[in-house]
Parts: structure tokens; C-alpha cells; sequence
């Protein structure tokens, strides 16, 4: 079976995702399809698109949730969605499961990935990863994940502002960040601390690096602004109205 590095990473890459502002686009998903069907871990095969069996590889998908009121509130329900990839844990069971060492943990910034060269499709990784994350190739007959886009965060050719996983650069509602968890000045760091980030399943004792924003607690009904609530005087105008609106 295939080890885990020995010492800690100098660097802890990952992303944290803000289910309060996602959107349930699905752009992330899509652009990642498109970079990495193009890149170094191409090909990300669509088998049987347009018929009854669907099948093919997607390194990022986005489950939607409907959540109702908390009980005892009059808070109003919501929709929840809920992007998974991999979570590039640090004990990651993935890793330790492979009979070849086509599943490892990188060393220098603990991204998990998968050599395509070793792996012989037996899908043990994917059995042991609890969050799902995993997805076989039936066509190639290998197994394939998210790579934090390491063809693109390593790359000199791009400018520095796209040197960034394609789910980040691509989300429209700036719900996914990456960072280096290892810096308590990174984005990310900062994100997780001040908004209470999530880790999931930590019962499982995998230390999953990349964390989750909880979403902010819905508005009580009676909270709603009345859109036929004009203004008092003439002199406060429409931006005395907005005004009056955004401060309750």
C-alpha cells in the first residue's frame, strides 16, 4: 500500500467554499471540465450523452438542497446548493488504500493526486473515500479527481491573477476561494476563522483541508422590507427610501 509524506507540508493548498453565496450555476463544474479535458490529466470522456445511460467523468459536481425553517422560527426555508470535489484530506484514505502508489499525497503543498501510469482501476480509492470524490474513467479504465488545477496554479506562462484553480476563476458569485491554509494571512485562513469554516466529517478523522462557509441564517418573514413603504418626505427622496430599507 502507498504511504503518506512523513513530515507536514510546507504549504496546505485548498479551497474554501462559501454556501451562502453559491448559486447553483454550475460554472465551476463546467469550467473545470473544460480545462482539464484540454490539460494534463485529459481526457474527461462524456460517454453516451444524449442517451438513456449517461456516463462520463466530472472532477466537481454541485448537489442542490432544500432546507425548511428552522423549527420554533418564522424564518423562511431556503435552497442550499452544495459543490463537492476532493477535499485533499491529510490523512487521506485514498492514498494509503492503493496497492500501486498510483494514488498519492504530494509533499511540498498536500494535493492528492493520481498517476494514471500506475493505476490499474481496481476503484479501492474510490470505496475508501467517504465524501465521494472519486470518479473511474470507464473509458481509460483509470481513476480521476480534482488536481486543484496544478497545470494552472504552478504555471509562469499565466498571468498571476489566473494562476488559480478553473472552479475559482469561473464562479460568478466569488463563492470558492483558494488559498494556502498554512498562512494565517491567506484569504483562505482568514475566510475560515472569520466566518466559521466547516470541515466535514471531522468525526472521520481525515483532516480534510478544504473548508465550507455555513450559510447566514435566513431573514424572519417580518424582516422583509415593504416595497410600498414610501418615503416620509418629499426631501428624502428614493435614496432616503433605499436608505431607511437597508438599515433595518
Amino acid at each position: 500500500m502507498t504511504s503518506l509524506p512523513s513530515t507536514p507540508s510546507p504549504k496546505r493548498l485548498g479551497l474554501v467554499i462559501d454556501l451562502d453565496t453559491c448559486v447553483g450555476c454550475h460554472a465551476c463544474a463546467v469550467n473545470c471540465k473544460e480545462w482539464n479535458t484540454g490539460g494534463s490529466y485529459a481526457p474527461l470522456p462524456d460517454l453516451n450523452p444524449y442517451g438513456k445511460d449517461v456516463d462520463g467523468v466530472w472532477l466537481n459536481r454541485v448537489h442542490g438542497f432544500e432546507a425548511g425553517p428552522k423549527e420554533g422560527t418564522d424564518a423562511t426555508g431556503r435552497t442550499v446548493y452544495f459543490p463537492r470535489s476532493c477535499l485533499h484530506c491529510e490523512e487521506a484514505p485514498c492514498v494509503t488504500v492503493c496497492p500501486t502508489g498510483a494514488s498519492f499525497k504530494r509533499g511540498e503543498d498536500g494535493i492528492v493526486l493520481v498517476n494514471e501510469d500506475k493505476c490499474i482501476g481496481c476503484k479501492l480509492c474510490s470505496w475508501a473515500c467517504p465524501y465521494g470524490a472519486r470518479e473511474f474513467d470507464t473509458d481509460g479504465g483509470v481513476m480521476k479527481k480534482c488536481t486543484l488545477c496544478i497545470d494552472r496554479i504552478y504555471n509562469e506562462n499565466l498571468d498571476e491573477i489566473d494562476r488559480q484553480p478553473a472552479c475559482v476563476n469561473a464562479c460568478p458569485s466569488k463563492a470558492r476561494h483558494f488559498g494556502d491554509f498554512n498562512d494565517p494571512a491567506s484569504n483562505v485562513s482568514q475566510l475560515t476563522a472569520d466566518r466559521g469554516g466547516v470541515e466535514l466529517m471531522p468525526e472521520m478523522g481525515l483532516k480534510p483541508t478544504n473548508r465550507y462557509l455555513p450559510p447566514r441564517p435566513s431573514a424572519s418573514v417580518g424582516d422583509g422590507a415593504d416595497l410600498n413603504d414610501a418615503p416620509a418626505s418629499p426631501d428624502a427622496g428614493f435614496l432616503g427610501w433605499i436608505d431607511k430599507v437597508l438599515s433595518r
